[in-house]
């Protein structure tokens, strides 16, 4: 019986020398858990897209042109597939070399075996996750310039701008370059995603110019229920976006998600009662553009801040771009189609900052780095805020002009007047 017991005690030994032996041993090690809530994440990041900012986008525009933004999302998901996968992926997350403070390595078809990994999560995995986000960037852009750009000067162009905008600020701030080595803090894409967006759509549109009869023309959305649902969508799909950029089920995922909810409805909340007090009337537009403004607001700060921050931020988002799509179409006259950028390139830039502000522990977050003051922590983040703007405004502007030059960006007068559903597509969206 001794015997018996001398054993067992052996055996628990041996058991807890490995409960506790070093985790760097074990790094490697595949996490299910945290694959499977990627993977999860994945799914509902790509959701956004499609179906989600498709119907959101859809409901938006006037029925003559719902099936182009319809065709320009779905085309976008499939032609970014691609380029990532043969060379944009290895250009945002390469080492970079002598370059890696701006891009990434310059090579085709990175070698992704089926025992890769990227931290304790299979490689694939993690390079699947982050081509959803490179799949929504160009879409929401698509809102910029919606009802009047050439579908082939849209592919044209939107390959040109992964290439030159979106991986080199990808592998800036997440990739290992010099925006992350500052100390940037993006959870989830103010920079990366929301601004580069919105300063893409904004430079598009004035380039371009504004929609024929606008200001004056009603151009109203044809189909607001479509747009509900897929703001609906998107609501939801955000907890991928940002929950999931934690890169594991933990407590980073868990507050992400949180304070991704309080953003969404403060921001909604918040638009709501600003519209209501100054137009008469709560509109449904409006409580749903508030929704966007409060997730893209969110997006940078979600893993960093705690539920108070999220609530000051969300509020802010709401009363903010609120103003600023009124400022942006009526001051200023630029005809950002779906305001682009007074949602997502606004709502970036105040997210961004503040993630500098909120991060800090009196504020309920998860502390700013050792050594770093609030202040410090700001300066950083508005580096990271303006080196967006000028690469991406600089780079989309001589996109556009060399587009422009080979294709022509615009629809001829007739062609724009009757509608780019039957002249680029042959197609109509409704048979009424």
């Amino acid at each position: 019986m001794i015997t018996k017991y001398k054993y067992l005690s052996a055996f628990s030994g041996i058991i807890a020398l490995f409960a506790f032996y070093p985790q760097s041993v074990l790094a490697d090690e595949l996490s299910g858990a945290n694959t499977a809530w990627i993977l999860t994440s994945t799914a509902l990041v790509l959701f956004m897209t499609i179906p989600g900012l498709a119907f959101f986008y859809g409901g938006l525009v006037r029925k003559k042109n719902v099936l182009s933004v319809l065709m320009q999302c779905f085309t976008l998901t499939c032609l970014v597939s691609v380029l990532w996968v043969v060379f944009l992926y290895d250009f945002a997350f390469g080492d970079g070399g002598s370059l890696g403070g701006y891009i990434g390595n310059i090579g085709f078809l990175t070698p992704i075996g089926r025992e890769s990994m990227s931290g304790d999560i299979p490689e694939s995995v993690f390079a699947m996750f982050q081509l959803t986000f490179a799949i929504i960037t160009p879409a929401l852009i698509v809102g910029g310039f919606a009802e009047r750009m050439k579908f082939s000067s849209m592919i044209l162009f939107s390959m040109l701008w992964m290439i030159f905008v979106y991986a080199p600020i990808c592998h800036m701030v997440w990739g290992g370059g010099f925006l992350g080595a500052m100390g940037v803090m993006d959870f989830a894409g103010g920079t990366v995603v929301h601004i580069n967006a919105g300063v893409a759509a904004l430079v598009a549109a004035v380039v371009m110019r504004e929609r024929r009869g606008f200001p004056t023309t009603p151009m109203a959305p044809h189909n607001l229920p479509m747009t509900v649902a897929g703001a609906s969508m998107l609501w939801v799909g955000w907890f991928g976006f940002n929950a999931g950029s934690a890169l594991a089920a933990n407590q980073d995922a868990g507050m992400a998600m949180l304070v991704t909810h309080i953003g969404a409805a403060t921001g909604s909340l918040a638009w709501m009662f600003r519209e209501w007090s100054k137009q008469g009337k709560p509109s449904v537009l409006g409580i749903v553009t508030g929704m966007v403004a409060g997730l893209g607001t969110i997006t940078p700060a979600s893993g960093f801040v705690g539920p108070l921050g999220a609530l000051i931020i969300g509020t802010l988002a709401g009363l903010i771009c609120y103003e600023a799509t009124q400022y942006i179409k009526k001051v200023l006259g630029i005809d950002d189609s779906l305001d682009v950028f007074p949602v997502h390139g606004v709502g970036g830039i105040l997210g961004t900052i503040l993630t500098g502000v909120f991060v800090s522990a009196s504020w309920g977050g998860a502390g700013l780095p050792e050594g770093v003051s609030m202040f410090g922590q700001v300066g950083i983040q508005i580096i990271g805020v303006l080196t967006t703007i000028i690469w991406c405004g600089g780079f989309t502007y001589l996109i556009l002009k060399f587009v422009d030059g080979i294709t022509g960006l615009r629809l001829n007068e007739d062609d724009e007047e009757t509608g780019i559903d039957l002249t680029e597509h042959g197609e109509k969206g409704y048979n009424d």
